[in-house]
């Protein structure tokens, strides 16, 4: 190999290496196919957080340490990330103007919304799941 194709070798090499770690995390940040299950799951789970609260059922954080896990396990970065927790903000924030305490329509959401959610999670999981 002469000098000049070793020097052309080296610097395609290291322009390989220098944009190597952009890629990875563009392609972190790409959607997954499942993201907007995802997303509506996180949803649902801010929402749960809120109307659990009002209606006394005495569960503490466990829908916000559901919605951690949920990114923990994950580990969406960037816009990905982003959206998520925006997603699990919108669904609290929603029901949070809408309820000052709990009915019978906030009983009902929070039955639908627990059937849908583990609807989401058992699909999530049949297909997506190793």
């Amino acid at each position: 190999m002469t000098p000049a194709m070793l020097r052309r070798a080296l610097a395609v090499l290291l322009t390989c290496l220098i944009l190597l770690p952009a890629t990875a995390a563009r392609a972190e940040d790409e959607a997954a196919p499942f993201d907007a299950d995802l997303q509506r799951l996180a949803e649902i789970l801010g929402a749960l957080h809120y109307l659990r609260g009002i209606c006394g059922t005495n569960e503490g954080q466990k829908w916000r340490t559901q919605m951690q896990a949920l990114v923990e396990a994950e580990t969406p970065s960037g816009d990905r990330r982003t959206r998520m927790i925006a997603s699990f903000n919108r669904g609290y924030n929603g029901f949070q103007q809408t309820y000052r305490t709990c009915t019978p329509a906030a009983n009902l959401v929070v039955r639908r919304y627990l059937v849908e959610g583990a609807d989401i999670s058992r699909n999530l999981t049949s297909r997506y799941a190793n």
